[in-house]
C-alpha cells in the first residue's frame, strides 16, 4: 500500500481475483488468522469505474457536509434556543450530549452490520431517519422541550448508520495516495459543514425571526442526498482496493473483531488521540459563539439578549472561520503526510500531535484575551482550529491502514463511541455545568455571565495537552502495524492466489 503511485479498485475484468481459504479455527492472538481466513463474496466481486468512484465519493461528501451542517445549526442559534425555552447552560449542552450519546450507542451495532451486510442499505435506512427526526425537531412548541431532545437523540441514530459506514465505501474504492486525497476531501467536509451550520443557522434565524427555520434547511437538502446515494452510490466489496477489485470476506465473531482491535497498538492510542479531539474540539464549537456574544456584552459593544432575537453576527463569523480553517488545515495535513510519510513512516501521528500541542497555547490566548480584544480573539482562532483542523483527514488515513479491511467498519464504529463517549458527548454539558455552578456564586449580572463560562473553558487546552501526549505514544507503533497488515494484505494475498491457481471465469463475475 504505497503512499505514492495511485491506484482505483478497477479491475481488469481479464484477471479473475483469487479465492481465500476459510479457517474455522480463527484466532486473535494474531493478525495472520484474520487475513488466511477470509473468503470471496462473489456477488459483490463486481468491478467499479473510476468514474463511479469519483461520482460516489462526491455523493457521500456531499451527505457528510449535511450531517455536519445539521449537527451544529443547534450551535448558531443556542442563544435564541435558550431564550424561547428559558433553559441554562447545562441544559442547553444537554441537546448536543442526547444526541452524541445516541450516536455513539448504536455506533458499534452499525459497525458490525456495515462490516457484514450492505452498507449502501444500511446508509439510506440511516439517512431516512435522520431526515424524518431532524425535519420534526423544527416543530416543537416552547411547553416542549422535552419533545426536542428525544428528537436530537433520535438524529444521531440516523448519523451513526452513515459515520460508521461511509469511509470505509470510500477506502475500498481507492488505494495509496489516491485515497488519502479521497479521505482529506471526505473529512473536510466535517468543519465546511460545521461552519456552514453555524451560518446557514444564524442567516435562517436571522431572516425569519425564528429560529425553527434554522433546523429546515439540511432535511430539505437531505432528501436531495438520499436520491443520489441510492442511484449513484455502489456497494464496493470489501478489501476492493487492496486485492484489485475481488474484495474479501471474513468468517469472525464481533467479540474476535473487538479482540484484534484491542491488540492493535496504533489503533488504540490513536482513537484514544481521537477521543481527546473531539472533546476539545466539542466543547469549542458548541459555546465559542455564545462565548464571543457574552465577551462583546461585556466590553459594551452589544446588547444583551433581551429582543425577541439575539445578535447572530458571532456565529456568522466563526461558522466562516470554521469553513476556511476546515479546507486550509485539511489539505495541509494531508499535504505534509504526503510529503514526509516516505522518509518518516510515523510522519502522521506527529502531524496529529503537533497540531493538538501546537493548538494549546491559542486556547489560553483565546480564554484570555476575549475580555479585551474580540480580533485578536478571533486571529487566534483561526490559528487554533487550523492546527486542529490538520488531524481529521489524517486520522481517518491512518485507521484504513492499520486496520485490515474486512474489520474497518468495526473500528471506526468503536472509535465513534470511545471517542463521543469521553469526548464532545459529555464536553458541551460538562462545561455548562461547570459555567452555572460558577455563575451561582454571583448571579445575574452580563459579566459574570461570561467569567463563567470563560473559567469553564480553561479545562480544553489541558485535554489538548494529553490528546497530543496519545499521539506521541502512537509513533512508537504506528510503523510496525502498518506494514503488518500491507504484507498480510498483500503479501497473503499473493500466496494464496499461486497456491490455488487461476480460478474460473465464471467464479470471477
Amino acid at each position: 500500500m504505497e503512499k505514492n503511485g495511485p491506484t482505483s479498485s478497477t479491475q481488469d475484468p481479464s484477471v479473475p481475483p483469487c479465492s481465500r481459504g476459510s479457517s474455522s479455527g480463527l484466532r486473535y492472538g494474531s493478525l495472520v488468522n484474520s487475513v488466511s481466513s477470509l473468503a470471496p463474496k462473489a456477488a459483490e466481486a463486481s468491478a467499479v469505474s473510476p468514474k463511479q468512484a469519483y461520482v460516489a465519493t462526491a455523493v457521500l461528501c456531499y451527505i457528510n457536509l449535511l450531517n455536519y451542517m445539521e449537527r451544529y445549526t443547534i450551535a448558531g442559534v443556542l442563544s435564541d434556543i435558550q431564550k424561547f425555552f428559558s433553559i441554562s447552560d447545562s441544559t442547553a449542552g444537554l441537546l448536543q450530549t442526547v444526541f452524541i450519546c445516541s450516536f455513539l450507542l448504536l455506533a458499534p451495532l452499525f459497525g458490525y452490520l456495515g462490516d457484514r451486510y450492505n452498507r449502501k442499505y444500511i446508509m439510506i435506512g440511516g439517512l431516512s431517519v435522520w431526515l424524518l427526526t431532524a425535519a420534526g425537531s423544527s416543530f416543537v412548541t416552547q411547553s416542549q422541550f422535552w419533545l426536542l431532545v428525544l428528537l436530537r437523540a433520535l438524529v444521531g441514530v440516523g448519523e451513526a448508520s452513515y459515520s460508521t459506514v461511509a469511509p470505509t465505501i470510500i477506502g475500498d474504492l481507492f488505494s495509496g495516495g489516491q485515497r488519502s486525497i479521497m479521505i482529506c476531501v471526505f473529512y473536510i467536509f466535517i468543519p465546511v459543514g460545521s461552519g456552514l451550520g453555524y451560518i446557514t443557522g444564524a442567516g435562517s434565524a436571522s431572516l425569519t425571526g425564528d429560529w425553527h427555520w434554522a433546523l429546515r434547511i439540511t432535511p430539505i437538502m437531505g432528501a436531495v442526498g438520499l436520491i443520489l446515494l441510492v442511484f449513484l452510490c455502489p456497494n464496493p466489496p470489501r478489501g476492493a482496493a487492496e486485492t484489485q477489485g475481488g474484495g474479501v470476506a471474513v468468517q469472525s465473531t464481533y467479540m474476535e473483531d473487538v479482540k484484534y482491535l484491542l491488540k492493535n497498538k496504533s489503533y488504540v492510542w490513536s482513537s484514544l488521540g481521537v477521543t481527546a479531539l473531539a472533546f476539545l474540539t466539542g466543547a469549542l464549537a458548541f459555546w465559542l459563539p455564545t462565548f464571543l456574544f457574552r465577551a462583546h456584552v461585556t466590553q459594551g459593544l452589544r446588547e444583551p439578549c433581551n429582543g425577541d432575537a439575539c445578535n447572530t453576527t458571532d456565529s456568522y463569523i466563526f461558522g466562516a472561520v470554521t469553513v476556511a480553517t476546515g479546507v486550509l488545515g485539511g489539505a495541509l495535513g494531508t499535504s505534509l503526510s504526503r510529503r514526509f510519510v516516505d522518509k518518516f513512516p510515523h510522519a502522521d501521528p506527529l502531524i496529529c500531535a503537533a497540531g493538538m500541542l501546537g493548538s494549546v497555547p491559542c486556547l489560553f490566548v483565546i480564554i484570555f484575551v476575549a475580555s479585551s480584544s474580540i480580533p485578536a480573539t478571533y486571529v487566534f482562532i483561526f490559528f487554533g482550529e487550523l492546527l486542529l483542523s490538520l488531524n481529521w483527514a489524517v486520522l481517518a488515513d491512518i485507521l484504513l491502514y492499520v486496520v485490515v479491511p474486512t474489520r474497518r467498519a468495526t473500528a471506526e464504529a468503536l472509535q465513534i463511541t470511545v471517542g463521543h463517549l469521553f469526548g464532545d458527548a459529555g464536553s458541551p454539558y460538562l462545561l455548562g455545568v461547570i459555567s452555572d455552578a460558577i455563575r451561582s456564586s454571583n448571579p445575574g449580572t452580563h459579566d459574570w455571565n461570561f467569567q463563567s463560562l470563560k473559567y469553564s473553558l480553561i479545562l480544553c487546552p489541558f485535554v489538548g495537552i494529553l490528546g497530543g501526549m496519545f499521539f506521541l505514544i502512537t509513533t512508537r507503533y504506528i510503523t510496525e502495524d502498518r506494514k503488518a497488515v500491507e504484507r498480510l494484505v498483500e503479501g497473503e494475498t499473493t500466496r494464496l492466489c499461486l497456491s490455488e491457481g487461476p480460478r474460473g471465469e465464471s467464479d470471477s463475475l
